[in-house]
Parts: structure tokens; C-alpha cells; sequence
């Protein structure tokens, strides 16, 4: 495994999955995933940074993608994966009426098209290092 292909583009994923989360939660449906003002940025971040590693990690160690249309399809998959795993967990001590299964979906599809996107800037930035 190239490890700096890994750090740099398991940097610059985190980095671009961070943004992503602040313009689709941030601004485009904060509507939907309202603030409480009690966000810490910090742990985001670093929660941002361990998928753009993981992510890297796969693409670098594993599936030697380095194609940012591989890394793309690639990306959203990890994301649906994630996605509902985040989401039945979150959901798991609630009572099946009070679950609003709308912003659940909507959080799946934002998270593979994030996870999509953040995939393909990975690939593209293993391709260019290589």
C-alpha cells in the first residue's frame, strides 16, 4: 500500500466530506436536520476524517481504486451501507411510531450522494499521486 497516497487523499476526502456536510446539512435541508447549537465541530470533523481514511484505506489497500467514476460508484455504496447503519442504530430505541421514516430516507440519500462524491475526489486525488 502507497501510504502516502492513503494519508493525502484520506486528508483531502475527510476534508471534502466535512464540507459536504456543512452545505447539505448546513444550509440546503437544515430545515429537515434543524441545529440544536450544541454541535462539537471537533468530533464532526474528526468523524469526517476517519470515513475520508477509511474510504482511502479500501481504495489504496484493497480495490486499487484510482479512477474517480470507480471511486465514485465505490463511494455510494459505502455510503448506503453506512447510511443505514447509522440510521437504524440512531433509531433504535425509539418506538416504531415515532420514527419519521421521511428524514430517514432523506438522510440515506444525502449520505451516499456525500459519500459518492467524497468517493470520486479520493480516486481522483489517488490518480494523480500515482
Amino acid at each position: 500500500m502507497n501510504v502516502k497516497n492513503f494519508l493525502v487523499s484520506g486528508i483531502v476526502g475527510g476534508i471534502i466530506y466535512f464540507l459536504y456536510g456543512w452545505l447539505f446539512y448546513g444550509i440546503l435541508f437544515k430545515e429537515a436536520f434543524p441545529s440544536n447549537g450544541n454541535e462539537n465541530y471537533v468530533m464532526i470533523f474528526l468523524g469526517c476524517l476517519t470515513f475520508g481514511l477509511f474510504t482511502a484505506y479500501i481504495f489504496t489497500k484493497w480495490a486499487g481504486i484510482s479512477n474517480w467514476i470507480t471511486g465514485f460508484g465505490a463511494g455510494a455504496i459505502l455510503g448506503l451501507f453506512m447510511a443505514f447503519y447509522m440510521n437504524f442504530f440512531a433509531n433504535s430505541m425509539k418506538l416504531t411510531p415515532d420514527i419519521d421514516f421521511q428524514i430517514m430516507a432523506l438522510d440515506i440519500a444525502i449520505t451516499v450522494v456525500m459519500s459518492a462524491l467524497t468517493g470520486a475526489v479520493i480516486a481522483l486525488v489517488n490518480g494523480k499521486l500515482k
